[in-house]
């Protein structure tokens, strides 16, 4: 065989290549696709997919977003299966969002966006003395995004079209008042109720088993008392706080950074100033427009003539609700926090000056300038040490990818030991006993990471006690692991399990005498009414459950009313068995009329948020819409497919 292949060597090479090319036509071109495609499909909207990298994306986007806003939340929340799941969910509805705005042509405007864009706190924080952007920090801030501001602004005006979407919904919500009324009453009525326990724990005394009994339990129930399987590990962790420690920041660029920032890191000028508002709506018609540009300039003319008036003017005259009792006074605010032709107005004034006339999407202002409050200036030795924590940070996060790559090489290359790696980036080698599959109860860190986690028992790591792969565990964390001892998980003998065996054993027969005797009381009490040996009255209601469980309550308040009083039985499973006397219903009273109008305002909310649910449904079934990821099921790491139809 291999003679003849020999021999013929162009002729195999013309084989191979009607061999291969054919292949390569029908499988190479779709496989080269299928990398342009950035992953699977996890969901689909409109035909169009989301790819397991847009889903990555934008889960990091929302990691970041809320650990800047809380830092000192526990990180192992927002990489849980949940909370990756959770970001899908977001996404799928922002693409159905987007696509009913572009189906029902709804768009956003250039001076809308430009509104939205000032009023943005963050933005107004770029803001130079003079009151324009600062273009280069702009970039910065939408680059760490990964976009340009082109980009961002498209972003931000998609998400205002969005939002129109369900705007109508959510601004026509109505529900007459009877009508919220009863629903309320059928909510939130109380009942009064006398209630008899019967509680495993009152009859453990009455249970009496043998060995025999026990052994037979534990046999037909091996499953309960299993230890799971164990590994002691070693492991290093690389995050961002290492590569600090490596880092020596030079004396003269911490001065060169002060120099450069002294101003920013002071923070912001302030002022202080009072306003005369003549409300004037851009809706509204010339002529009225017209009548209040005059009354606001006759306004101006009384303040020029006397400005230690202008508060009893704003007083008398000030159409803004919230400032004319105090004079017009606004209180000190810093640039960003008002509408530009009214900040533009401020900043450029001096001390107890009055404006010109100000017009702004609200009306037309006179404003007066009380009072500037100017930053002090720190010194540098004042904020050295928190310019050189800032450096440090900065230089780190540069630093930070080239550091990554070489642990996660050095980790792959020398699979067999974490020393070399540790050694080469001045790491330390930690451990840790009794590590299992799923994060220890109050486990916080690295180890309770699920993906760690995964990885630590992936087979390759149990089998040969191999690194893991560079496991990124949070944001600018990787961590690696090797398991040094393994312990597969076992069935407790008996001897060990006995005590336990036996306190389940006692709590299920003291449950099922329980019942029994509960039932029987209850069919005694039925019969003789008067026989029915009661506790003391209480008043229940879903807010008010007196620490009865939520089956009790649920019973009680199903009871036909017309027939009261009335006995029910409710069996509470392994808490026992309960008797309830439903006495008579209370309705519902709110204890005032402020406390009325509010139950009404939170049950018009509900109803809304129902409606605006309800109308978002449809948009789902009418854009197809669909999760193709498995998703996570309650309390376990498994996953079963769904659908968002």
């Amino acid at each position: 065989m291999f003679d003849f292949v020999r021999k013929h060597t162009k002729i195999m090479q013309f084989l191979l290549f009607l061999l291969i090319f054919p292949s390569f036509v029908l499988f190479g071109l779709e496989g080269y696709n299928r990398s342009q495609n950035k992953g699977a499909a996890v969901a689909r909207v409109d035909g169009v997919d989301i790819t397991q990298a847009e889903w990555d994306f934008a889960h990091k986007n929302e990691v970041d977003r809320v650990r800047e806003s809380m830092p000192t939340l526990d990180v192992k929340l927002l990489d849980s299966p949940e909370a990756r799941y959770a970001t899908l969910e977001r996404l799928v509805r922002d693409r159905v969002l987007a696509a009913a705005a572009t189906k029902l042509k709804l768009v956003t405007s250039d001076a809308k966006l430009a509104r939205d864009l000032q009023q943005n706190p963050t933005i107004a924080s770029l803001r130079k003395p003079d009151g324009t952007l600062d273009m280069e920090r702009y970039r910065q801030l939408v680059a760490s995004q990964g976009m340009t501001p082109e980009m961002f602004e498209a972003q931000v005006r998609a998400d205002l079209s969005s939002r129109q979407v369900l705007a109508g919904v959510m601004g026509s919500g109505f529900t007459p008042a009877v009508e919220a009324n009863v629903a309320l009453n059928a909510f939130l009525q109380k009942r009064e109720v006398q209630v008899a326990r019967f509680s495993p724990s009152d009859f453990a005394a009455k249970v009496t088993l043998t060995d025999a009994e026990i052994e037979a339990f534990y046999k037909q129930n091996e499953a309960l008392f299993q230890a799971p399987e164990q590994a002691s590990i070693e492991y290093v962790v690389l995050d961002l706080e290492t590569v600090k420690k490596s880092l020596v920041v030079n004396e003269a660029d911490l001065k060169t950074y002060y120099e450069q920032n002294a101003t920013r890191l002071s923070g912001q000028e302030e002022r202080r100033a009072s306003h005369i508002l003549i409300s004037a709506p851009k809706t509204a018609s010339a002529e009225d427009r017209k009548r209040a540009r005059a009354k606001a300039d006759e306004l101006l003319a009384a303040a020029r003539k006397a400005p230690d008036s202008f508060a009893d003017l704003a007083r008398k005259n000030s159409q803004d609700t919230g400032s004319a009792p105090n004079g017009g006074d606004l209180d000190f605010f810093a640039r960003g926090a008002m509408v530009k032709a009214f900040e533009d107005a401020v900043f450029s004034m001096k001390k107890g000056e009055v404006s010109d006339v100000v017009e702004s999407e609200f009306g037309y202002h006179i404003i007066r300038l009380t009072d500037i409050k100017a930053p002090k200036v720190r010194t540098f030795e004042e904020m050295r040490a928190q310019i050189e924590s800032d450096l440090k940070k900065q230089q780190a996060q540069r630093k930070f990818a080239e550091v990554a790559d070489a642990f996660t090489n050095g980790v792959y290359e020398q699979a067999d030991s974490l020393k070399p790696v540790a050694d080469r980036l001045k790491l330390e080698v930690q451990s840790a006993a009794n590590v299992t599959r799923t994060p220890a109860p109050g486990a916080n860190g690295v180890l309770a990471s699920p993906k760690l986690l995964n990885a630590i028992f992936a087979s390759d790591a149990v089998e040969k006690k191999r690194n893991t792969e560079a496991v990124e565990t949070a944001p600018n964390q990787l961590v690696s692991a090797r398991i040094v001892q393994y312990m597969p998980a076992r069935t407790k003998p008996l001897a060990e399990v006995k005590d336990a065996v036996r306190a389940r054993l006692v709590a299920e027969r003291g449950a099922e005498l329980a019942r029994k005797e509960g039932a029987a009381k209850l069919a005694a009490w039925q019969a003789n009414p008067a026989s029915a040996d009661l506790p003391a009255p209480l008043t229940v209601s879903r807010e008010q459950s007196q620490q009865f469980p939520g089956k009790l309550i649920d019973a009680v308040l199903r009871a036909d009313s017309a027939a009261l009083p009335v006995l029910v039985g409710v069996d509470l499973g392994g808490q026992g068995y309960a008797v309830a006397r439903v006495n008579k219903v209370i309705d519902f009273e709110a204890a005032n009329e402020a406390a009325r109008r509010q139950n009404l305002n939170q049950y018009n909310q509900l109803w809304t948020g129902a409606e605006s649910l309800a109308y978002f449904n449809e948009l789902k079934r009418r854009f197809k819409a669909e999760i193709l990821a498995a998703k996570p099921l309650p309390g376990s790491d498994s996953a079963s497919r769904s659908s968002v139809q």
